[in-house]
């Protein structure tokens, strides 16, 4: 008996069959479309999605585990660094020794501060009790605060704010004059190295002195003044006996005005040991020390035997000129009875070694670049670097000679010589090396003479300058350009700008200072000071902030030439640290004679007539005084009225002017601290 038939599963396969049948002949009838069904994740999908995402919320906890760790490390180093700040800063102020006189610059600034310190409190005050943004008036004031405070914006408004917007628009101008001045400067350097405008001699000095005639070769005085100087006098009396000149036709004359007797001993056996090989090289000491460098180049010139010579070329203690020097300098002479000076250019053998000759670097960088250069080819006339120079006897002679009446001697007979109608000649190319003061000190005592000075002798000067016979436009260029904008108004305005005006700005907030005078322009400027020295461009910012915090040292020299005060006839010798080019000197004496004796002569400096003196150097070295870093006052009180006017600005919400108070304060903190430059442990 055969089964019953199954109705159920007979529907449902013809049903199928339908279906199948329905979407064939849908696809038949369009052939490029297709449907497709698709149906909900299955649970094997959702727990692959719930997988990745645990293992992404792992992943994001580990970064956020590294990031915190980074934080941590990154304030580690910050809290070890304000430490170590500290510490330094607590053993400078506990081994530096009072002084025993208080500047008047500095007793203006102590009182400067003591007033922002109180205006602050003030404005604290009234920041807390909502006054900044509803201040009372006089006629509505509740209480005692509140009257005094209607009172001082009343007299801040009225009485106090007009002034110094006066003040800081006269800076401004100041200001952008001397911007356009030195804009104008470097698009003249631009223009000659465009043009490719170089001074060319007559005629050349290129062949082997020993087969040309000596007779062509004019005679040459060469000097090195020198007061104990005993890290550097052995390569600069090295450098100036390798001179490639005829013997008989060049006499260098070292005179020592040194008062210690160990420093002298070791400078006459270095120049019998040059004796001894055949040089002309004489020693001379001053029994009485008066005008410093200038009264020991007076008394050289007064010898008898100086009338023999044509020309005299002048060397620090620290120079090292290449053995070519008077063959690149001398010729220039030929043919131009009119011409006075030829100076060259200062290059530097430490100009890397720290933060502080990196950024002297490029200031003197752009001097010689740019400044020298630019006058030498428009002009004929810049002020005399007071070595690696060479100058024509006669025209010394003609306009007075060396005078002692300022400590920049090399400036007032450049002047002096200019007045009289003589040229100057400044070659670019050719170089002599020389030293960069390492610390801060040796740094600030340089700068404080090389703009004391020129306040001096304007004041001496300006009289002659205009009853003299040059041209009306060169006498324009020596007073307004030379002396005025470049000696006077730039240290006036860097300090009262920045320094002063720019603090009370903040205080006084009705006096507006731009955030373009601030920010924009001098950023300009340090980027146009910079090309000469395209390798210092990482340090642009800590040049701008360096040369603002230098505004307050060249200011108080300014003043002190100005209104002679005291310290403006200070003269002190720079210290040098002896880092010089031996290497160089080494090289040349192979290239240019016969190895052995030059190279004996480096490495043996002081031979057998100075052994003994040498003996007795290492011994003053053991057991000579330990310097000691130094805290400037003037610098730290200037720091602290920055960093209260930054915290003034940031109550205001001053953005520009706020960073540039807080750097600049910063700065000011870190040179007061004497943390810049040489440290001594």
């Amino acid at each position: 008996m055969s089964p019953p038939p199954n109705y159920d599963f007979q529907q449902w396969w013809n049903k199928e069959k339908e279906r199948e049948h329905a979407l064939i002949s849908e696809k038949s009838e369009n052939p490029n479309c297709s449907r497709v069904e698709i149906g909900s994740p299955t649970v094997a999908a959702d727990s692959a999605i719930e997988k990745d995402r645990s293992r992404n919320a792992r992943q994001l906890s580990w970064v956020y585990l590294l990031k915190f760790q980074q934080a941590f490390n990154g304030l580690i180093w910050v809290t070890n660094g304000f430490v170590s700040l500290v510490q330094t800063a607590n053993r400078r102020i506990a081994s530096s020794s009072p002084s025993k006189t208080e500047s008047r610059l500095y007793r203006v600034i102590k009182v400067f501060l003591a007033l922002v310190i109180l205006l602050l409190l003030f404005e604290l005050l009234a920041y807390f009790k909502g006054w900044h943004f509803s201040p009372p008036s006089m006629a509505e004031a509740l209480d005692l605060v509140e009257l005094v405070y209607a009172t001082w914006l009343n007299i801040r408004v009225n009485y106090l704010a007009p002034p110094l917007q006066t003040m800081t628009n006269v800076c401004i101008v100041l200001f952008l004059i001397q911007s356009v001045d030195r804009i104008v400067l470097v698009l003249g350097c631009v223009w000659i190295k465009f043009r490719k405008i170089k001074p060319v001699p007559q005629m050349e000095f290129s062949g082997d002195i020993e087969t040309e005639n000596a007779e062509d070769y004019p005679m040459v005085l060469m000097q090195i003044p020198m007061c104990n100087e005993r890290e550097v006098y052995q390569q600069s009396i090295a450098a100036i006996c390798i001179q490639d000149w005829p013997r008989d036709r060049m006499l260098i004359q070292v005179l020592d005005d040194s008062d210690d007797l160990d420093c002298q001993n070791l400078i006459k056996a270095e120049v019998h040991k040059w004796q001894q090989k055949g040089v002309r090289i004489v020693y001379r000491h001053r029994l009485i020390r008066t005008g410093y460098k200038a009264g020991n180049l007076k008394s050289a010139m007064g010898c008898d035997y100086v009338k023999d010579y044509e020309f005299v070329a002048i060397f620090d203690a620290d120079f090292q000129p290449g053995p070519d020097f008077l063959k690149k300098t001398v010729p220039h002479f030929k043919g131009h009875d009119d011409l006075a000076l030829v100076q060259t250019r200062w290059s530097f053998v430490n100009k890397d070694e720290n933060l502080l000759t990196r950024l002297q670097n490029i200031n003197l960088a752009f001097h010689f670049e740019v400044e020298q250069q630019v006058n030498g080819v428009f002009i004929n006339f810049f002020g005399f670097n007071g070595t690696a120079g060479v100058w024509r006897i006669k025209a010394l002679e003609d306009c007075g000679g060396w005078m002692e009446r300022t400590t920049v001697e090399d400036m007032d007979i450049a002047v002096r010589a200019h007045l009289c109608g003589w040229k100057f000649i400044y070659l670019n190319d050719v170089k002599s090396l020389c030293e960069l003061p390492e610390s801060y000190e040796a740094y600030k005592k340089q700068q404080h003479r090389w703009h004391s000075g020129p306040m001096q002798l304007f004041r001496l000067c300006f009289f002659d300058i205009l009853r003299s016979k040059i041209s009306s436009a060169k006498k324009a260029n020596m007073i307004l350009l030379f002396f005025l904008l470049r000696k006077l108004i730039l240290p006036f305005y860097s300090f009262t700008l920045f320094c002063i005006i720019l603090p009370l700005t903040m205080f006084l907030p009705e006096a507006q200072l731009p955030a373009w005078v601030v920010c924009y322009v001098p950023g300009l400027m340090s980027i146009l000071n910079i090309l000469p020295s395209p390798r210092s461009f990482p340090f642009i910012v800590p040049y701008l902030l360096f040369e603002n915090t230098m505004s307050v040292t060249k200011f108080n020299a300014m003043i002190s030439g100005l209104f002679k005060l005291g310290s403006s006839y200070e003269w002190v010798v720079t210290k040098k640290s002896g880092r010089s080019s031996e290497a160089d000197l080494i090289a040349f004496a192979e290239k240019e004679s016969d190895p052995q004796v030059e190279i004996n002569s480096f490495h043996r400096a002081s031979s057998d007539s100075g052994l003994s003196e040498l003996n007795k150097l290492e011994l003053t070295k053991k057991t000579g005084k330990n310097k000691k870093n130094q805290l400037y006052r003037k610098e730290l009180a200037l720091a602290f009225i920055l960093l209260t006017a930054a915290l003034r600005s940031l109550l205001s919400a001053q953005g520009v002017h706020f960073y540039f108070l807080l750097f600049q304060g910063l700065t000011f903190l870190v040179v007061g601290l004497d943390l810049i430059g040489e440290q001594v442990s």
